[in-house]
């Protein structure tokens, strides 16, 4: 007969980045799975105030870039959430390369998984317009080629040291307590009191998205799966595709309700103009072409697994996002 509360007591789940959207969502998700989790912070006290986890949730002290911090967090546990990403777009290999290399030595001591979020930074702009598991990987930016580089390293780990990993690769977050993206940024800056949207997406080209929320049970759903798994796995999260890329802001106007607020477009010049100044302009304008050429997910692969990924209407995603701000 199978130990039930064993079983629970051995689930335990170290959740890096819990703080941020996709963290925080990961780690509901996974307490919703019947995971017990702790969260690295620098500052237990404030991140406990700043969220909403019950019980199943404790705070540890230490930092992400302290080896020794994380590999003791790590101890006994099934799974490494890394959602942590160097703040806004400044030292990125500097600072991601390292938190990465800790949380597969914290792996490789504890026998956790690793489970990381990628992105479309990978692929270059010719790559699509649908995008698979196996698409070559050819990075045009900085930001991609570090991207490919910590994706390298997983597979290294997984090869040399069996360390496994799961990659769940999905478009631009939006969803409740994620605010550093984006659609909240720029397509509905100031949540449910923004006073108009904006589309930085070039006319007529498709975007794709991930709703937090589906995404993490996403990864909750492969987690209860791990046995089925590679050493080094990775799917790829559709998401909501939208074509035209208009269509984004178009849905949240509508999930905003009246008065209806205009819809601009994004003030590229200005970017332009500011980037000789402003590194943050000048790494911008590096990406633009994520809005300019469609780069869609193709989910079956992930469907296969899990029978249907998780998805939320739009409109209703929408709603719940703008209801948290």
């Amino acid at each position: 007969m199978i130990d039930t509360n064993s079983q629970l007591q051995t689930r335990t789940a170290l959740v890096l980045g819990a703080t941020g959207g996709l963290g925080g969502a990961v780690a509901h998700a996974l307490i919703a799975h019947g995971w017990t989790i702790r969260a690295l912070t620098r500052d237990p006290a404030a991140a406990a105030r700043k969220t909403d986890f019950d019980t199943r949730l404790t705070w540890v002290r230490g930092d992400c870039l302290d080896a020794a911090a994380v590999r003791v967090a790590a101890q006994d546990t099934r799974l490494i959430v890394h959602a942590v990403n160097p703040p806004g777009y400044r030292n990125w290999r500097e600072v991601a390369i390292p938190m990465l290399a800790n949380s597969i030595a914290a792996a490789k001591a504890s026998g956790a998984r690793i489970l990381f979020p990628g992105n479309v930074y990978n692929f270059d702009p010719a790559a699509g317009p649908l995008l698979s598991e196996d698409t070559p990987q050819i990075p045009v930016t900085r930001k991609g080629k570090v991207r490919v580089e910590m994706e390298a390293m997983l597979r290294t780990a997984a090869a040399q040291d069996g360390v496994r990993s799961l990659v769940l690769r999905a478009g631009d977050f939006f969803g409740p307590g994620s605010d550093n993206n984006w659609f909240a940024q720029v397509v509905a800056k100031g949540g449910r009191r923004a006073t108009r949207v904006v589309d930085p997406g070039q006319p007529g080209v498709g975007h794709a998205w991930a709703y937090l929320p589906n995404m993490a049970e996403a990864f909750a759903q492969l987690a209860d799966r791990d046995a089925d798994l590679a050493a080094a796995e990775v799917f790829h999260f559709g998401g909501h595709w939208i074509n035209p890329g208009r269509g984004m802001a178009e849905a949240a106007r509508e999930a905003l309700g009246p008065p209806l607020r205009p819809i601009k477009s994004f003030p590229w010049i200005f970017v332009w103009l500011g980037a000789p100044f402003v590194r943050f302009l000048r790494e911008m304008i590096e990406m633009r072409y994520l809005w300019r050429v469609p780069l869609e997910l193709d989910n079956r692969k992930l469907v296969a697994c899990l029978g249907r990924e998780p998805h939320t209407p739009l409109k209703d995603a929408l709603i719940e996002t703008f209801a948290a701000t």
